[in-house]
Parts: C-alpha cells; structure tokens; sequence
C-alpha cells in the first residue's frame, strides 16, 4: 500500500500521520483500530488473519528479515 492511502487511513482512523515512518504509522492505525500492532513483527510468521488490510505489506518484510 503507497503511504498516501495510508496516511489517509491514518486521518480517517484518528492518527496523526506526521513525521512517522509506514511500519510505525501502519502500527498506529492497527492500534487504533483495536488490534496487535503486528506489522512487519515476527508475529506475522504465523499470522492466521487473512483479511488484513496490512497482510501483502506485511509477510514479504517479514520474510527479509
């Protein structure tokens, strides 16, 4: 997902976007929204949440590290 869309998550969800790096400003939206602030965690290896908005951003950063 381009950072414009998520900065428009961001402002749509309450988060102030400003000066934040994607992983931080993705975590802040996923806390917002109630869940794990997950991105790009080793969590995700074993992610079973397959409608997560963040999942094709998330699983090809976990897999470099």
């Amino acid at each position: 997902m381009k950072m414009a869309d998520i900065r428009k998550k961001a402002k749509e969800m309450g988060v102030k976007a400003a000066g934040m790096k994607k992983v931080d400003l993705i975590r802040s939206i996923q806390v917002a929204e109630d869940n794990i602030p997950c991105f790009g965690t080793e969590r995700a290896q074993y992610c079973g949440e397959d409608g997560c908005l963040w999942r094709d951003d998330c699983l090809p950063k976990n897999k470099q590290k």
